[in-house]
């Protein structure tokens, strides 16, 4: 894994962007790894936002890619979650950072997976595919969210069993969160679903709601029902246009930062 570290001249800080120093690094399997880093004083965000990320390109610019925080909004550290592509302009350099290294930041972090795009509801379903669990870990611990809802469901759909990243923590309802009350925790809902190894909850996520095993936990309706639920969705672009066009034809409508809606998605991808 250790690669010659990267050297910080290199980096160029600029309006746009500020350089900050890799803090800590877990690997989850051998596909999957999640990494800290500093956070400068002034960076402000909503649950559930994304910004750019990135290292020197070969030409000597930044090479940036679009990264979900994972980490709630009051954390002194900036959590990510990302994949191991092999041949990935960014990822395949990103995956062999350490402690220590540098690594770019932008300043002006966006996105459509926050509760404002929401419409009032009752339930919050968070569906996620692979890495786009990453938001919904900064939303699961955000107070505020259970505030506006009665359920927290928090859908993780992966392939294999290793790739349940943030499993345990998940499986605790929070423990040991700092800013959550008990009643809180109550309210988080955990279902881990894999779909290529023997797993409790086996399948893809559309299948848990065609059968209403994504409902077995939940106090209110073993269905989808528009008018309470609320949706997010993010994965890769095919789940998110499968399961978008699921929900229109359930009655459900988009949402976004200007307009609230009844679901929302995100079209921020990593590579």
């Amino acid at each position: 894994m250790n690669q010659p570290i990267i050297d910080r001249d290199q980096f160029t800080e600029s309006a746009a962007l500020s350089v900050e120093t890799i803090t800590y690094v877990h690997h989850w399997c051998e596909g999957l790894f999640s990494f800290k880093i500093t956070r400068p004083p002034s960076f402000r965000f909503r649950s559930g936002e994304f910004v750019m990320i990135g290292l020197p390109g070969d030409n000597g610019k930044p090479l940036l890619r679009a990264y979900s925080v994972a980490s709630p909004s009051y954390d002194e550290e900036l959590e990510f979650l990302s994949i191991k592509v092999q041949d990935g302009p960014l990822t395949s350099r990103l995956q062999y950072i350490n402690v220590g290294d540098p690594i770019y930041l932008g300043k002006k972090p966006t996105g459509t997976l926050v509760t404002d795009a929401l419409l009032p509801g009752k339930r919050l379903f968070m569906l996620s595919t692979g890495t786009g669990l990453a938001p919904f870990m900064s939303l699961v611990r955000d107070p505020e969210v259970y505030q506006m809802f009665e359920e927290v469901i928090v859908v993780h759909s992966v392939r294999n069993v290793n790739e349940l990243a943030y499993r345990e923590l998940l499986e605790s309802k929070l423990e040991g969160d700092p800013l959550l009350e008990d009643e809180d925790r109550a309210k988080m809902i955990y279902v881990p679903t894999v779909t290529r190894e023997p797993f409790r909850t086996q399948g893809r996520i559309q299948a848990l709601i065609d059968d209403g095993r994504l409902f077995e936990q939940s106090n209110g309706p073993q269905r989808f029902v528009p008018d309470e639920d609320r949706v997010m969705l993010c994965g890769s672009m095919a789940m998110i246009k499968d399961h978008a066009a699921d929900l229109e034809a359930r009655g459900f409508e988009e949402g976004a930062n200007n307009k609230p809606g009844q679901f929302v998605i995100e079209r921020a991808f990593v590579g």
